[in-house]
């Protein structure tokens, strides 16, 4: 199963789903896309991506969102919990989009980044 956290509205998502559709032809694999601003993910759903993903938190965090300014979401002595509540509460601020298969995650900006999963 491949899971994309997606936003329609956001022409680097569309092009990773139509690069992953592309590469279901080949795998048959099944697509779950979660439009993450209408089922924002919960702060486990968060943290369970950031272990796939790897890297700081704040790599899965969209700093140029309202949400990140207005809640000063730059300062360095935030704890990931707090990251984590910040965005579960405040979807907008996640990376999109986010592509998951097999137990990896990659941020798919650019889309050519999918191709990691499908090495």
């Amino acid at each position: 199963m491949i899971t994309i956290y997606h936003n329609p509205r956001c022409s680097k998502s569309r092009g990773a789903c139509e690069l992953v559709e592309s590469r279901l032809a080949q795998s048959g694999e099944e697509v779950k896309v979660v439009e993450y601003l209408k089922e924002p993910p919960s702060v486990e759903d968060l943290r369970a991506l950031h272990r796939m993903l790897g890297g700081p938190v704040r790599d899965m965090i969209r700093d140029n969102e309202a949400p990140y300014k207005d809640l000063n979401l730059s300062d360095p002595s935030l704890s990931d919990a707090q990251l984590y509540e910040a965005v579960a509460k405040h979807p907008i601020l996640l990376q999109r989009p986010i592509v998951v298969r097999n137990g990896r995650a990659v941020i798919g900006r650019p889309p050519e980044h999918v191709e990691a999963l499908f090495a």
